[in-house]
């Protein structure tokens, strides 16, 4: 019993190490969205990539904080790092269709095919762009919200209807 409140005690300062550093990756994490806030409305950059950007920076940060982390806890990293591998092979496939959506959604972000408040219509789909995320694209009509996935927007025929006429974009 004794030896055990002695290892408890011998790891408590670990632990302690261990929390500090984790939480302040997560404070700067915090700090660099809110420093990004007042950048994206003074930019004449596309709110939709600085948000993606926001939640690129902000999950590498953290993730680079948890290894850290645990690194300090004693946690043999390199082990980790060799085992997510197989993992992530494993997890690729079995996610195939989020990350086709994530890459589908980068690539909309980028080239612009389209922006908020254009009015599309995709397949039997039609609508006003109210948000461009990751994964889907809202479109709004009427009284209906539609979720349209970016891996269907990005392989079918989009249609933009506006006043200049209709500016049709192919796969």
């Amino acid at each position: 019993m004794t030896e055990l409140i002695r290892q408890i005690i011998l790891f408590l300062p670990k632990l302690a190490a261990s929390l500090a550093i984790f939480l302040a990756f997560w404070l700067s994490s915090y700090l660099l969205k809110r420093l990004m806030r007042p950048l994206a409305r003074n930019s004449q950059l596309n709110p939709d990539a600085l948000k993606l950007i926001q939640q690129i920076s902000s999950a590498v940060i953290l993730i680079f904080g948890l290894i850290t982390a645990l690194g300090t806890l004693g946690i043999d990293i390199s082990a980790i790092v060799a085992g997510l591998g197989l993992t992530g092979f494993a997890v690729g496939l079995a996610l195939k269709d989020i990350l086709s959506n994530l890459v589908a959604g980068s690539l909309i972000l980028i080239y612009r095919p389209f922006r908020r408040g254009d009015r599309i219509s995709v397949s039997n789909f039609e609508g006003t762009v109210t948000e461009i995320d990751l994964r889907y694209t809202t479109l709004k009509d009427k009284e209906k919200k539609i979720l349209i996935p970016n891996s269907f927007l990005f392989t079918h025929t989009i249609c933009i209807i506006g006043e200049a006429g209709v500016k049709i974009i192919t796969k």
